[in-house]
This record gives C-alpha cells, sequence and structure tokens, in this order.
C-alpha cells in the first residue's frame, strides 16, 4: 500500500511540476481518484472543505467562501498565523459537510484535497461545482503538503506563486537539513497521548514526511505497528515503538499531563536521556496544518527543539514545558 501510494505521488510531481512549466491557462482539467473535474474559466468563489485548507488558499491571496471548521476553537475560525490573512466572513462548515451552505456559498470551483470525502460527497458536490480531489492512488490525507498546496495553486490559476510560496519552504527545509548533517541517520517519532491513550503516527503521514525533508527517519517498526494506516493507537505499556533517537509528542490542549502519566514512558531511553520534544497547542496546531502559512513557523520551532533535544544534556529543552 505504501509503496503504491510513494509511486502515486511521484507520478503526481511529474505532472504538477510540467503543468507549471507552461503558462496556466482555463478551461483547466484536473485528474483525480473520483475521475476529471474541468475548471472552465478561472475561480473567483473559491470553496474549501478540507480541513487547514484555508492556509494554503489565503497565502496565495484568496478568500475562501466556505472554511471547514477543524479544532482550535479561535475567534476567526482560521489559527493565529492565518487570521490577519482573512478579510471576509467565509460561511464556516462544521462537523458533516453541509452540501445546502456550501451550493449558497456559489462557488466557482471546490477544493477537497484534504476533507475524506467519499464517491458519493463527491457526485452531491459535483453539481454544485468543479471538485479538486486527490490523486487516484493517494490515502484522504496522505497528500504532501507542498503537492497540496501545488495542485490547489493550479486549480485557482496560482500556480506560478504557488510553485514560489512552496519552493521558499523547501529551501528552508533544504537548510535545516543542510545545517544538521548529525540528523541524518537519526530516527524521529510522532507520538500523541488523547485522553491517556497513546498513539504514533506512520511514515506517509504528514508530521512524519516534513521531518523527513529536514534528514530524520521513521523507523520500520513504526511502519510495521501501524500497518496500512496513517496512525494507530498504542498500548500504554508497550511503547517500545517510540523508543527512538528523538520522540516528539503532540498535545492539542497543552496538557502534558497524559503524556507524563503513561507508565511504561519512564522506562523509555528516549526519555530517560532527554531527548523528547513536547509540542503545545499553538505549535502542534502549525504542525498538524503542515500550510503555506502555518510551515515556516513550525519549522523553526521544530529546529531549535529537535536542536535541545539531541544536544546531549537531559536538563535543557526549547519546547514548551517552559
Amino acid at each position: 500500500m505504501k509503496n503504491l501510494i510513494k509511486t502515486a505521488l511521484a507520478a503526481t510531481l511529474v505532472l504538477v511540476s510540467g503543468t507549471f512549466a507552461m503558462a496556466q491557462s482555463f478551461p483547466l482539467t484536473i485528474e483525480h481518484k473520483f475521475g476529471t473535474s474541468t475548471i472552465e474559466e478561472m475561480p473567483e468563489r473559491v470553496a474549501s472543505i478540507d480541513y487547514a485548507g484555508a492556509d494554503d488558499l489565503l497565502a496565495l491571496g484568496i478568500q475562501p467562501v466556505t472554511i471547514r471548521y477543524w479544532y482550535g476553537d479561535y475567534d476567526s475560525v482560521v489559527w493565529p498565523w492565518a487570521a490577519p490573512l482573512l478579510t471576509t466572513e467565509p460561511t464556516i462548515l462544521r462537523g458533516d459537510l453541509d452540501f445546502e451552505a456550501i451550493a449558497a456559498a456559489q462557488p466557482d470551483v471546490i477544493i477537497g484535497l484534504w476533507s475524506g470525502i467519499t464517491a458519493k460527497d463527491y457526485e452531491r458536490l459535483s453539481l454544485i461545482a468543479p471538485v479538486v480531489a486527490v490523486p487516484e492512488g493517494v490515502g484522504d490525507y496522505a497528500l504532501p503538503w507542498d503537492e497540496r498546496a501545488l495542485i490547489a495553486a493550479r486549480a485557482v490559476g496560482k500556480a506560478e506563486l504557488g510553485q514560489q510560496k512552496v519552493q521558499s519552504i523547501r529551501d528552508q527545509l533544504a537548510q535545516v537539513k543542510e545545517k544538521h548533517p548529525e540528523w541524518h541517520n537519526k530516527t524521529v517519532a510522532v507520538a500523541t497521548a488523547w485522553d491517556g491513550t497513546p498513539g504514533v503516527y506512520a511514515s506517509n503521514d504528514i508530521r512524519p514526511l516534513l521531518l523527513s525533508n529536514m534528514g530524520l527517519s521513521t523507523p520500520q517498526k513504526i511502519d510495521d505497528v501501524v500497518g496500512d494506516a496513517f496512525w494507530t493507537e498504542l498500548s500504554p505499556e508497550a511503547l517500545s515503538p517510540l523508543d527512538v533517537d528523538v520522540l516528539i509528542w503532540l498535545s492539542s490542549t497543552g496538557d502534558f499531563e497524559p503524556i507524563m502519566n503513561l507508565v511504561a514512558r519512564p522506562f523509555m531511553s528516549v526519555a530517560k536521556e532527554g531527548r523528547e520534544v513536547f509540542l503545545g497547542k499553538e505549535v502542534t496546531g502549525a504542525f498538524s496544518h503542515a500550510s503555506l502559512l502555518s510551515l515556516p513557523y513550525t519549522i523553526d520551532r521544530l529546529e531549535a527543539a529537535i536542536e535541545a533535544a539531541l544536544d546531549g544534556d537531559p536538563a535543557t529543552n526549547a519546547d514548551d514545558r517552559n
């Protein structure tokens, strides 16, 4: 399954990169897992049904007519790094998709690259406007941050700008990787403890993928435990898959007590030697959004935190425990 995803992503990269080499024009045809969508004219009204989908559109100068709420409970729905750019009052979609609300927003195109829509959802949405979904062979939430941004940029007629913004972040990641050659043989795990139940992300998730661009790799033992999904729960008494060179804990609330109380954690070398990174609400959110707006901030915070975790001194940290 993972090989299929990697093959599909490679094919998508070739297709998208080739498109950017040419002048963008409309009508525009985009192939995806549900078939083919044709966007007749450069869209003026863009609906996002993606979790965190507003970020990339705002970075491209697009005011989305719909935004799908994910989490965070901020007044403007989007998170702090995006809030200054949102100058309109879009329709907010909460819970299951509200097809009537989406139709009322009168979109020219609907972006659904990180939305989890089904074939039935796609059919209903296509009655409203052309829908841009994930490429064939790619999981609902497996599209890397850069491909997600590039495809969205192409769909809204901002291909060149999208490429510029993606390249800027790629350059930032490359600089971190070049600066830290000692990370290239290090393993990393991204873990959670929602409600006291630990879990870990596979290498195909957007967070470990980002870390791989910084030189850190997810060990095979984690992918073996997760299987064909992108995340799996672990037993609180069996945390050995998390005993890696650097362990990154995510907390959507900033409360690290459920992590500290995991019964097996004190016995892991990564914990005893101070090679953990604890990310609170805002950095966890930025890391999870993995957008054109959140990533520059995320990369800076991750670099400093990982440096401290791997400095050989268990007493130092540069994360959200302080």
